[in-house]
């Protein structure tokens, strides 16, 4: 199979642009991307793979943060108008997004697992010649949501993978498990995923991202270190309303408490042992100059090198947010809407990866590792598969970027999709092709 893999990367990289392109365009938050599951579903219908969707490919009580109802059947009725049908809406609907393909060759082989993320973000993308999805007609079609940190690609990337082992499956062996996960944003839906039991049994676990550190195409990561276990909150704030200048003694001002909350989360002592983070990422309060408000909205996010350090940032913040609230004698509810775990790649993986896209005429060079920040749910995944015995990793694929992750004008190098893919693909043949 040596020569298949340029070929079949050649033959396949108008695809690849065109799936990217057009995935772009539809993007959708966390467990409403009914139309990116669909898009998914339909391709891999075509190759044969085993398809699961809705409950059946995740754990319903253990999603993180699912929309209100308003908002799932407003995407869902934007779903319909996009062309998806009542049947593949019948199982995915109240949230149930994502999806997982398996292809059993049959043959005696490990297990090996991928992880695709597909999930856009609420930011709304920038609209000058500039940004290149703008000047070459695939910008969004939903204001206000965007594919703002390449999950566009990811997916793209997935079905290419797909589209390999299909047309190949006679010249491989093992099992292959697809992850579409819904949800990354966040850190809400790869424990849904994992508790439905999709990652028993499996060999080897490889997941990764576009981006995150500007490299030249073609660069890739092995492994990342640097990830850190995270919590994300929501705290309401009830207060009391009152007119500010009749009656000002008989409000309870929940701004107040909102803001003094703000501001007092960010004054945490680190913690000695390792890194630790906080963020309120936003603030909604008031009603009107005149009137003491009786309600605050805080969404925020906790961090850190361990479970441990990420457990005590999480502690503090919320012994502040209830001070806070006792302070200006409202009440504080505090909602827990995702997190991640500490995440550890197996080193033990570099020489294989780096013997396998040696092989490889797009991938110019193999780092063993890159360092990196922020957090993954991906982290769920990978650490259910280490905790049988099994091996996991986390790769990062090289691109210029134009502008920072999670921007109005975040966008990459698109040769990056056809590298990504032939890194995944000399893994699979060096893993698992026939002797």
């Amino acid at each position: 199979m040596a020569g298949h893999s340029s070929n079949f990367i050649k033959r396949i990289e108008p695809s690849l642009k065109q799936w990217r392109r057009h995935l772009h365009q539809y993007p959708e938050l966390g467990f409403t991307e009914y139309y990116t599951t669909f898009f998914i579903g339909e391709e891999l219908k075509k190759l044969g793979f085993t398809i699961y969707t809705g409950r059946d490919a995740l754990e319903s009580d253990a999603r993180y943060g699912v929309p209100q109802d308003s908002e799932l059947l407003e995407q869902e009725d934007q779903a319909r108008g996009y062309g998806v049908d009542e049947e593949w809406l019948k199982t995915v609907r109240g949230g149930h997004t994502g999806l997982v393909a398996v292809y059993d060759t049959g043959r005696n082989g490990d297990h090996t697992a991928f992880r695709f993320d597909i999930d856009a973000l609420p930011i709304e993308e920038a609209e000058q010649d500039k940004h290149v999805p703008y000047k070459e007609d695939f910008i969004s079609k939903q204001k206000g949501v965007m594919h703002a940190c390449g999950h566009d690609g990811h997916t793209t990337i997935g079905l290419g993978l797909a589209q390999f082992i299909s047309e190949h499956h006679q010249q491989l062996k093992g099992r292959f498990t697809l992850l579409f996960q819904p949800a990354e944003e966040g850190g809400r839906g790869a424990r849904a995923m994992t508790e439905k039991g999709w990652l028993q049994g499996v060999d080897t676990f490889y997941s990764g991202h576009i981006g995150i550190n500007p490299l030249p195409v073609g660069t890739i990561a092995a492994t990342v270190r640097g990830f850190l276990a995270s919590s994300k909150l929501n705290v309401h704030f009830k207060g009391q309303s009152s007119h500010s200048g009749m009656k000002p003694e008989a409000g309870r001002n929940a701004l107040l408490a909102a803001a003094t909350a703000a501001t007092q989360l960010h004054g945490i002592s680190r913690h000695s042992d390792g890194v630790s983070r906080v963020n309120v990422g936003k603030l909604i309060a008031g009603n009107g100059r005149n009137i003491i408000s009786d309600r605050g909205y805080l969404e925020l996010e906790t961090r850190g090198e361990t479970q441990e350090i990420n457990q005590y940032m999480q502690t503090e913040a919320k012994r502040i947010i209830e001070a806070s609230a006792l302070m200006h004698q409202v009440e504080a509810d505090i909602e827990f809407v995702g997190e991640t775990e500490e995440l550890s790649c197996d080193d033990s993986l570099i020489p294989s990866i780096t013997q396998a896209c040696s092989a490889s005429s797009l991938i110019t060079r193999v780092d063993p590792y890159a360092l990196v920040s922020g957090s993954e749910d991906a982290s769920f995944m990978m650490n259910a598969v280490q905790e049988q015995g099994g091996k996991a990793t986390y790769m990062l694929f090289g691109t210029q970027l134009p502008d920072n992750h999670h921007s109005p004008h975040f966008d990459f190098e698109e040769g990056v999709l056809a590298v990504a893919l032939d890194a995944y693909i000399h893994i699979v043949k060096g893993g698992n092709e026939i002797d």
